[in-house]
């Protein structure tokens, strides 16, 4: 008779590893879950900060009372809604004109907008200008210098027909263009221009130069005559270098005090 030997082995304990995979997957869920709640808490803090800074003028704060986010984000909506209709309308365009006929073509395209009816869609002629104080003759006289020569800026509604009459307007050479297109200006670059024209003091216009011999016309040395040795543009001074007793004697004038022998 035959005595069989059955050898054990270890059983192999498949339940333990699936609880042990299944544990270790549960707590890196719960970590996930945790690290994306604080991610999104971060995110909603920040931006109800945000909407918070940019409403902070549109919607000013009621005594004791705090506005929700959704109360500021619309009030954040409102206030570019009104920044939006205070706009003006029409974009601004450059016309290219011959040099010296700006103020006609300036006047001419005014008298055809009236005439073809087009009032409604060309809104603003301008030839920007600042007053110069120049000194001819001995004398002081005011100015408008133009600061882009050749140049006619139009606040217009671009069609077909607008850009007809202007760009057959007597003196024009043309739109500002690129590939054929009137090209657009920066609405804020013009509104710059604008308020320059009139924000700034005039300025004297120089036509000093070193070396020139000028007679001083006012002061102390009213009737002398001397030679520039130096220009203040910054300042609006010349230093000129007067013969006084034999010797050279460095006198500083405003621009006005003095003017080019001829």
């Amino acid at each position: 008779m035959t005595t069989e030997t059955t050898t054990e082995q270890d059983p192999i304990e498949v339940d333990e590893i699936d609880v042990l995979d299944e544990a270790e997957r549960t707590e890196l869920l719960e970590e996930t879950e945790e690290i994306v709640a604080e991610e999104e808490l971060e995110v909603t803090e920040e931006a109800a900060e945000l909407a918070e800074e940019m409403t902070a003028e549109a919607a000013p704060a009621v005594p004791g009372k705090r506005l929700s986010l959704k109360e500021r984000l619309a009030a954040k909506r409102v206030a570019e809604q009104g920044e939006n209709d205070s706009e003006e309308e029409g974009k601004w365009f450059v016309l290219h004109t011959y040099s010296g006929y700006e103020n006609k073509v300036k006047k001419t395209i005014e008298t055809r907008v009236e005439s073809l009816d087009l009032g409604d869609r060309v809104y603003e002629i301008v030839v920007p200008t600042q007053e110069e104080i120049e000194i001819k003759n001995g004398q002081r006289q005011t100015v408008l210098r133009k600061l882009f020569p050749g140049y006619v800026f139009v606040r217009m509604a671009l069609d077909d027909e607008t850009w007809y009459a202007l760009r057959n307007t007597p003196g024009v050479t043309g739109f500002i263009n690129v590939d054929n297109k009137p090209t657009v200006l920066d609405q804020s670059r013009v509104q710059s221009i604008k308020k320059g024209m009139v924000a700034e003091a005039p300025k004297v216009k120089v036509t000093f130069q070193l070396g020139d011999t000028v007679r001083i016309n006012d002061g102390p040395f009213a009737d002398f005559r001397g030679e520039i040795d130096e220009i203040n543009h910054e300042k609006g001074k010349i230093r000129v270098l007067v013969s006084f007793f034999g010797r050279e004697t460095p006198v500083e004038l405003d621009f006005l005090q003095a003017e080019r022998e001829t």
